[in-house]
This record gives structure tokens, sequence and C-alpha cells, in this order.
């Protein structure tokens, strides 16, 4: 697998490190150059990446509503009639 490298002068470092800090999380390593001679390189640290766990919806409304059935359209249809005519006035 080929490493993307980035160039960036001690200046970008200074000035833009949002944009070398991004290259740096997509995986890219970072030479920084000095007077037009490389200087350093920052290399990015592998981490672990985080997974993301999907919240239980089902269990969350249990929770909220207990075992009440659910509504039907025509209980919708009703309230957002009795909204629509307050709105009215």
């Amino acid at each position: 697998m080929k490493t993307l490298n980035k160039t960036a002068t001690v200046a970008d470092l200074r000035n833009n490190f949002r944009k070398v800090s991004s290259w740096l999380a997509n995986g890219q390593t970072v030479i920084i150059t000095r007077r037009g001679r490389d200087f350093a390189e920052l290399i990015p640290k592998i981490t672990a990446k985080k997974t993301f766990k999907m919240p239980d919806f089902c269990a969350q409304a249990k929770k909220i509503w207990g075992d009440r059935p659910p509504l039907t359209m025509e209980q919708v249809r009703e309230m957002k009639e009795f909204e629509l005519e307050g709105q009215e006035g």
C-alpha cells in the first residue's frame, strides 16, 4: 500500500494547522520543510476506530410509553385537526 505524503512548511504549521492536522487525521504523513529543505516528518498515530452502537429505540419507547398501544392514524389526524383549529384563532 502506497503511503500518501503531503508537504507543509514551518509557516504552514503555524498559520494553517487545521489543514495540516486534517491530513494527519486522514492517515497521511506530512513532510515539514524549512527553507526549502526537509526538516521533519509527522506520522499519524494509528488508533483503533471507535464503533458506534445504535440505540435500542424499541426499548426506549417501551420505557417511555410502557405497554400503551400506539396511536392510530385516525387519532393522529384528529390531533392535527385540533391543533390547526387552535392556530386559526
